[in-house]
């Protein structure tokens, strides 16, 4: 079945049991069974596809998982209340005393947060890298994971990831890759080699802003401690957020070329800009990673990131409150458009920072790209005074 048929008609079994289009949202924290053999027997299911207790989730959230594992061509997915936790979750599963983990240097600023302090805490080494081909040479007999994001979080900067695996795989070491930007449509994480899948639902997933969700795909065998360590900690998902995300995850075929489309047409207007120094987007045949990009991916919505012309810290205030139809706030994957200024602990990942730090990141939502551009040029006078 086409991935666009599959969007359509995955997660829907539980819909035929009350004869609907829609599978029922499913609410529960206590479960109950008829006889005491069945209340044994839901222990000996694997925890998070089973009915035994509604931390471990109801058939909304089984649904909602075999659809994610069916279109990401994997065994398994398992639902966590957000992306963090879910990053948190395949991170704290591979680390401990006396281990090592190898994190890409370009990676969402709370997951290196994540790993410099919580997860030193407990005991493990991280080493952080900047080019593929480190990889094979920083890893050791500690090392028991190596963790990606491609691209780059905020410069957009792509790696070989089929490199990265192969040097992982060598030594018999997972890998895995917040798999967010590229989404299912855009991003085959497993064919290239990754061992987990990463997506934080919130984003293109689900596609409507308002609902926080992370999603782990993978093999049995490899999220066994992923899964164990989700159940030790209480890392679940609410079946609200996840039938939200499925009736999100039915458009995502047509939500995510308009995206794209919108988004190669306001960078490439950027990209003419007099206050505009670069822009950093991948999907461009003038950004450095496009062959890269070209390779490991089929598309690319967004977001991107752009750095202006050295302006000072008044101009910059004026042009980002200037802005209208992009909405100031943390997130993006929804339908609306969205400015993301850079943050400290973004920026701590570049080795040069720009002239005064003014990188901007933008979410191109399904707004008229006209439009948008419109409402930047706008903004740009602003700045002014």
């Amino acid at each position: 079945m086409h991935r666009d048929s599959a969007l359509v008609h995955l997660g829907r079994t539980s819909a035929a049991a009350v004869h609907a289009v829609n599978p029922p949202l499913v609410r529960a924290s206590t479960v109950v069974f008829e006889t005491l053999e069945e209340y044994r027997h839901s222990y000996q299911g694997r925890v998070f596809e089973s009915s035994r207790y509604g931390r471990s989730g109801t058939v909304t959230t089984f649904e909602l998982q075999e659809a994610m594992a069916r279109l990401e061509n994997a065994e398994t997915c398992i639902a966590t209340s957000s992306g963090l936790s879910a990053i948190a979750a395949v991170l704290g599963a591979h680390a401990g005393p006396g281990k090592h983990i190898l994190v890409y240097n370009g990676v969402y600023g709370p997951t290196r947060v994540f790993c410099e302090q919580s997860l030193t805490a407990l005991g493990t080494k991280i080493s952080f890298f900047n080019d593929s081909a480190e990889v094979g040479q920083l890893i050791d007999d500690k090392t028991s994971l190596v963790f990606i994001e491609v691209p780059s979080s905020l410069t957009m900067q792509m790696l070989d990831i089929t490199q990265v695996c192969a040097a992982a795989r060598e030594r018999g070491i997972p890998v895995a890759c917040d798999s967010t930007w590229g989404s299912p449509m855009y991003f085959n994480a497993h064919a290239l080699g990754i061992d987990i899948s990463i997506h934080a639902a919130t984003k293109f997933i689900n596609g409507h802003s308002d609902v926080i969700l992370g999603l782990v795909t993978g093999a049995y065998s490899t999220l066994d401690t992923t899964r164990k360590w989700c159940d030790r900690h209480g890392s679940h998902a609410s079946p609200d957020a996840c039938w939200l995300t499925l009736r999100g995850l039915r458009t995502l075929a047509v939500r995510m070329p308009r995206h794209q489309a919108s988004a190669i047409e306001v960078a490439k207007w950027l990209s003419a800009h007099s206050k505009v120094k670069r822009v950093m987007f991948p999907v461009l045949a003038s950004d450095p990673g496009h062959a890269l990009w070209k390779r490991q991916f089929s598309g690319g919505a967004g977001p991107f990131t752009f750095e202006l012309q050295p302006c000072n810290e008044a101009a910059f205030e004026r042009f980002i409150n200037a802005l209208k139809l992009f909405g100031l706030g943390t997130s993006w994957g929804g339908y609306e458009s969205l400015v993301m200024p850079a943050i400290s602990h973004e920026l701590r990942s570049i080795k040069t920072l720009p002239d005064e730090g003014r990188l901007v990141r933008l979410h191109i939502g399904l707004e008229h790209a006209p439009d948008l551009c419109a409402d930047l040029a706008q903004a740009f006078d602003r700045m002014e005074g």
